[in-house]
This record gives structure tokens, C-alpha cells and sequence, in this order.
């Protein structure tokens, strides 16, 4: 069964089908906000975001119009809003947050500290990089990185023309290279790719 006809399942008053599109989309869309909410600490609050999400697609089932956008597309769309609109609530809690990075995960055994260590501090300076990033360039690089969309798929979701979303994506990924490069050619980092 395709998503258009559950969906016309469920505006003709079969809304019990909406279970088959939260088991088809949650685990992605779970993903694509942990993901958005990782550089800013707030992974914990990634069901209840996925929760609401789809809570918010089926108030809202009655306004999707399958010729304007595909129902994956327009969930993404949702999802993305609803992390956003979290963000900038949360805003004095995550400078908190970004302010105690200095407690490291304790390595295995077997590994010897330095690398543990570097390794953890290599995790952090990413997250720190991509954070920084202006929110359609991290929504954009998430999408393409982690979820795995195409390009047009991304712009889509973002509302951006495809050559937009490749030029986010280069700014992004150039932003990240710039903020990292100092750490990358310190003398003795190369050596260590533990």
C-alpha cells in the first residue's frame, strides 16, 4: 500500500492506517532529529520530538496535498520545525550545556588513554563545528550525512532549490574544514588516528 492511499484511508475516516506510516517513517525521522539535536546536547529529547512530530502531521493529515510534496518529504518538513522551534526554547539551557565539555568518557582498558582521549576530543570538536553551523547548513549536512536523502529530497525539506542546497552544503562542509584545520595540522595529530 502506498503512502497516498493510506492517506486517503485515513481522511475517509480510517485513521487506525496512520500506524502504518508511523511504523514506516519513525525510525528515520527518530534518526533525523537525534542527529539535529546531537550538536546541541539534546539527544534525550529526541522521541518526544519524534512523538510530537507525528502528532503534529496527523492534526494536520486534513492540509497535506500529495501534488505539492511527498508525504516523506513533507514529515522531514515537521520534524525539522518542530527540533527548531525546541532549539530556540532551549537556548539558555544548551549554553549550559556547550559550557561542561570538559567531562570525558572513560576509555576501554585495552586502549591506551591518549587515544581515547584524542578520539573524544576529535568526537567533540566535530560536534562543536557543526553546531556552529547556521541552521539550514546543519539541517542540510544532517539530511545528506546521516539520513542519506538526495538532493533534491533535501531541498524539499528545506524549501531551497537543489543548486541551493549544494551551495549550503559546500559552505557547510568548507565551514567545518576552516574550524577544524588548525586542530588537523598540529604537529603530532596526524600520526595519531587511533
Amino acid at each position: 500500500m502506498t503512502d497516498s492511499q493510506i492517506i486517503r484511508d485515513i481522511k475517509d475516516g480510517n485513521v487506525e492506517q496512520y500506524a502504518i506510516l508511523m511504523n514506516r517513517y519513525q525510525r528515520k525521522v527518530l534518526s533525523f532529529i537525534f542527529h539535529m539535536l546531537k550538536s546541541s546536547q539534546l539527544e534525550l529529547l529526541a522521541e518526544d520530538l519524534c512523538a510530537e512530530t507525528f502528532y503534529k502531521a496527523y492534526r494536520s493529515l486534513h492540509t497535506f496535498r500529495e501534488s505539492d510534496a511527498l508525504f516523506s518529504t513533507w514529515l522531514y518538513t515537521i520534524a525539522r520545525n518542530t527540533v527548531l522551534s525546541e532549539l530556540r526554547k532551549q537556548r539558555s539551557i544548551q549554553m549550559s550545556l556547550d559550557e561542561d565539555n570538559s567531562i570525558v568518557p572513560e576509555a576501554p582498558r585495552e586502549a591506551a588513554p591518549e587515544y581515547a582521549l584524542l578520539r573524544s576530543e576529535k568526537v567533540s570538536l566535530v560536534r562543536e563545528a557543526i553546531n556552529r553551523l547556521p541552521d539550514k547548513q546543519r539541517s542540510a549536512l544532517i539530511l545528506r550525512e546521516y539520513d542519506q536523502l538526495d538532493y533534491q529530497e533535501i531541498a524539499d525539506v528545506l524549501g531551497q532549490t537543489v543548486s541551493s542546497v549544494k551551495s549550503l552544503l559546500f559552505r557547510a562542509r568548507a565551514s567545518i574544514k576552516i574550524q577544524l584545520e588548525s586542530y588537523v595540522t598540529e604537529p603530532g595529530i596526524e600520526g595519531m588516528n587511533g
